[in-house]
């Protein structure tokens, strides 16, 4: 399978196969393809697999396009601006993907649900308590909210995370929750009761404009209705 991924900020990222190759992606992602393509649409591995992905903010059901008869196209695109990235899974290189992060992949990577454990990180840290990993092997395709920034973080090394802006990392980094301090901070100051702390060693991938974060910034523009005179 090769592939280009192009049009930021709306971006799509367009894969050539060959006769038999196969990709996976949510009801809804394809965008445009050859008519060579044999659509399937399957549980991705039985009811607890597709239940878990619901919880994860993903469908229920997986769709399988598979290239009939020699090469095939098909095109994925984002569903919000911002920015899609390639990864590269295997033994050691699992990844942690943010709710309604995955786009597509080759079917020999594994989606399963990611609890997170730690010190109530579900409950409390904003990226929620259930998440994605993908595993296996081939290329996972995720889409991510606006710009995205890369740290890799060393062997015990954290960083402070605003709610809803981690949108991935490696299965490597484990994530906790820390409360704000101060009363003052924590009714002034504007940015809620709980920060998410992430340490190493790994790479994460932070991005810039939340989809939620600019949905609750519209709120105030919004028409209400007042009601009849």
């Amino acid at each position: 399978m090769e592939y280009k991924i192009g049009g930021t900020p709306l971006p799509v990222v367009v894969c050539h196969l060959n006769a038999g190759e196969t990709m996976i992606t949510e009801g809804g992602s394809m965008s445009w393809m050859s008519p060579n393509m044999q659509m399937e649409t399957t549980s991705g591995g039985g009811w607890k697999k597709a239940l878990g992905r619901m919880f994860a903010g993903e469908n229920l059901f997986l769709n399988r396009y598979t290239a009939q008869g020699g090469p095939g196209l098909i095109a994925f695109s984002s569903s919000f601006p911002g920015s899609i990235r390639p990864f590269e899974i295997g033994p050691g290189r699992e990844i942690i993907l943010q709710k309604g992060g995955f786009l597509a992949a080759e079917a020999t990577v594994d989606l399963s649900i990611h609890f997170q454990h730690r010190g109530g990180t579900g409950f409390f840290g904003g990226e929620g308590f259930i998440m994605q990993k993908a595993s296996g092997s081939g290329i996972v395709f995720a889409e991510f909210d606006g710009h995205v920034v890369e740290y890799d973080l060393d062997a015990g090394q954290s960083i402070v995370v605003s709610s809803g802006h981690l949108a991935a990392m490696d299965a490597t980094c484990s994530m906790t929750v820390q409360a704000v301090r101060g009363a003052k901070n924590i009714f002034l100051g504007g940015e809620g009761l709980f920060n998410t702390v992430i340490t190493g060693p790994g790479r994460i991938y932070l991005q810039t404009m939340p989809i939620s974060k600019l949905a609750q910034s519209l709120i105030p523009y919004l028409p209400t209705d007042k009601g009849s005179d």
